[in-house]
């Protein structure tokens, strides 16, 4: 089997998706930096730049998240990543995707989700999102892309707190790509 490709440049009609780097903070944070963009989060108070920065610098250290970029304008317009490969279950998770709000409501997570499940099916047979239990917007959004409930689950942030998810897949073959 091949190895997976954390961070190769994706581009589509409305979107590049290119690997982030250090230099990135200043225009994420100009995204993130909007408290609505994290309202429905587990952790609303990510538009905070101390606690955005910790976030920046997982996204770095994880050597799978990306910029993403508006091929019209050439302005960042939000984050995702590739993180918890299993090979053993050919398994691997896109998340922590935001995007700036006025993104919400076209097509540009589609877009983003479709580049990074086409290219993660090169080397997978499953894709998973883990998303808050509250968070609607994500939910609706995995389940327009035929992504299938499995359960919750509890996980841990950095600082230790526990939080309620939800566990979404999408099977090779499957994804309306």
């Amino acid at each position: 089997m091949t190895p997976f490709e954390f961070q190769p440049n994706l581009s589509g009609e409305l979107l590049h998706l290119r690997p982030l780097v250090d230099s990135d903070f200043e225009a994420l944070y100009k995204v993130a930096s909007d408290p609505l963009v994290w309202e429905q989060h587990p952790r609303k108070s990510r538009y905070k730049r101390d606690i955005f920065a910790d976030f920046f610098r997982v996204a770095i250290e994880s050597g799978g998240a990306f910029l993403a970029i508006d091929t019209k304008t050439g302005e960042a317009i939000g984050s995702s990543r590739y993180h918890s490969l299993k090979p053993e279950l050919s398994e691997v998770e896109i998340g922590y995707t935001f995007l700036a709000r006025r993104c919400w409501g076209h097509t540009y997570n589609r877009e983003m989700k479709r580049l990074m499940l086409a290219h993660a099916f090169r080397f997978v047979d499953s894709v998973v999102f883990v998303i808050g239990e509250k968070n609607a917007r994500s939910r609706a959004a995995v389940e327009k892309i035929g992504a299938q409930y499995e359960g919750p689950l509890v996980r841990e942030y950095l600082d230790g707190v526990a939080y309620t998810s939800v566990l979404y897949r999408l099977r090779k073959g499957h994804a309306p790509l």
